[in-house]
């Protein structure tokens, strides 16, 4: 089984029956939860990497596990064979019904798909493309229990569709295959004063009315929205029910709502956090005389708050460190587009193998399709990780990388004269579409130290991460921990935050590159 040895000092669990905002503390975009049972379950916006569609479990809403992913590969399986870092999984909706679980999710590009499954863990459907068109994004169905009738309600990316801020509402067959008639605009936001960038509808049925939780604002300024209608098909109310005020939470916006079993509200959603991504928040709720739900302390975030009144869970959260045993990766790793046959390999004993893939793209690691990757914690930490270089090709290399729009990794490489460097290189945030430099290439790699020999092809590697996202690398080539290269500030893309990732890659040409070997991941919480 995976190592996994600190959940503890990850969780928000403060162990006197409060808990601290956030309860995720990295990168789980666009949240949206469900209890069954005494079990709550979590999914999240996973973009371009595979698997995809992220599944945690836990007790109390406070201490979460990574249980799964429902998409083992993103398709059409042509489009995503490079990465596609802000494109494929957008704002997904978990959902229950007729004894299965719904998952519903926007690709920008292609329109609205489903999976479902008798268990969380699966068997999980391939996707079904549910409504096929641009700029669709962030679906959620509802199955109404009072008339029978299903519903879908979704939202549009202007970047694709030249439509935003609206709403649109569809009848759809119970079984989740297909809608039933062209769709309504059942939420203008054009129309609100004030109101713009609406979207990430959440579909719920409560005390005679139908309600769509929504935000608005933008996701670094925006504020938590809901809507209520007597018919599903409008006209709808609005009011704000969550927003910053003077809080340090910017943003405060898009998720769920979910009860438990003794009654109690509670709602999770995102809030952005540059580098780190969408990091996740549990707010309490409640509702006024009026109907109205309440979010926060009177609509402002909570930093600290008393647990939800559940049975008490020992603290969790979800895995980080890894020993690789048998060459298997844990839950936490994805790679950055749909992984290939060959690109790790099993054997007998502890430690990640990976390919030294050839690849023309070997000097951008933001192109590149076999990077493993999790994600960059929310407060400061120590990555360590060991590694040995086993391949004799000149120019084969493998690393530890913060990768983001720019990116920086260090690691070992192979020089033509046969012996192996410890090199740490970067490159900076670049137009992807502007035209390429004199040298042909965009945003090649640049040395950020001098190489340094590393005799044995092997290194411990480390990357402190401070305040900021502000990243201190350092090795050790067996004299000591030596520190190299000038601060770093990891950047996210646009809707994804800064990663951490293993990778192994070697230049073009024919035949077996060799490989790399990866033990002992760690990470820590550093002061």
């Amino acid at each position: 089984m995976t190592t996994s040895v600190s959940a503890p000092a990850f969780s928000a669990d403060r162990g006197d029956g409060t808990y601290r905002n956030p309860v995720l503390d990295a990168d789980w975009s666009d949240p949206d939860v469900l209890r069954v049972a005494d079990d709550f379950y979590l999914t999240a916006s996973s973009f371009g990497r595979v698997p995809g569609l992220p599944l945690l479990h836990s007790r109390d809403l406070v201490n979460w596990t990574l249980v799964g992913h429902a998409l083992h590969l993103l398709e059409p399986a042509s489009e995503f064979r490079a990465p596609r870092h802000d494109c494929g999984v957008w704002a997904p909706s978990l959902r229950h019904f007729d004894d299965r679980f719904w998952i519903f999710w926007g690709d920008p590009d292609q329109g609205v798909f489903q999976v479902n499954a008798p268990e969380i863990r699966g068997p999980w459907t391939r996707p079904h493309l549910v409504k096929e068109g641009k700029g669709l994004i962030d679906p959620c169905p509802l199955w109404d229990e009072e008339t029978g009738e299903a519903y879908l309600v979704h939202a549009w990316a202007k970047s694709r569709s030249g439509v935003k801020n609206r709403l649109t509402g569809h009848r759809m067959r119970p079984d989740g295959t297909g809608l039933l008639d062209g769709g309504k605009v059942i939420v203008d936001a054009d129309r609100l004063p004030g109101w713009f960038t609406l979207e990430g509808p959440k579909l719920y049925r409560h005390d005679g009315w139908f309600w769509i939780l929504a935000p608005a604002g933008g996701v670094e300024t925006g504020w938590q929205g809901a809507f209520r209608s007597r018919d599903f098909f409008g006209p709808y109310e609005e009011r704000v029910v969550l927003e910053q005020h003077d809080t340090d939470v910017n943003g405060p916006h898009q998720g769920g709502w979910v009860r438990t079993a003794a009654g109690e509200d509670w709602f999770l959603h995102f809030q952005q956090r540059g580098a780190y991504g969408r990091v996740v928040h549990l707010q309490p709720m409640r509702w006024d005389a009026d109907g109205w739900p309440v979010l926060g302390d009177e609509g402002a975030p909570v930093a600290v708050h008393p647990k939800p009144a559940l049975p008490p869970q020992p603290p969790a959260a979800p895995a980080t460190d890894d020993d690789f045993p048998g060459g298997r990766f844990g839950r936490q790793w994805q790679w950055t587009a749909n992984p290939q046959e060959g690109w790790a390999t099993q054997h007998s004993g502890d430690g990640l193998r990976l390919t030294c893939v050839r690849s023309v793209h070997a000097h951008d690691l933001r192109k590149l399709a076999n990077v493993l990757t999790q994600r960059l914690p929310g407060i400061p930490t120590v990555t360590e990780v060991e590694l040995r270089l086993d391949s004799e090709e000149p120019g084969a290399r493998a690393g530890l990388a913060v990768l983001g729009d720019a990116f920086r990794w260090i690691g070992l490489q192979r020089d033509a004269d046969g012996s192996v460097h410890l090199v740490h290189r970067f490159a900076e945030t670049v137009d992807m579409g502007a035209p390429p430099t004199p040298s042909g290439q965009w945003g090649r790699a640049r040395d950020a130290a001098p190489p340094r020999p590393a005799p044995d092809g092997r290194a411990r590697l480390r990357i402190e991460t401070r305040a900021g996202a502000r990243c201190h690398f350092s090795y050790d080539v067996g004299e000591g921990w030596r520190s190299s290269g000038q601060v770093f500030a990891a950047t996210p893309w646009r809707w994804v935050g800064a990663l951490l990732g293993l990778f192994a890659v070697a230049p073009t040409g024919g035949g077996h590159a060799g490989a790399a070997t990866f033990t002992t991941f760690r990470i820590s919480p550093s002061s």
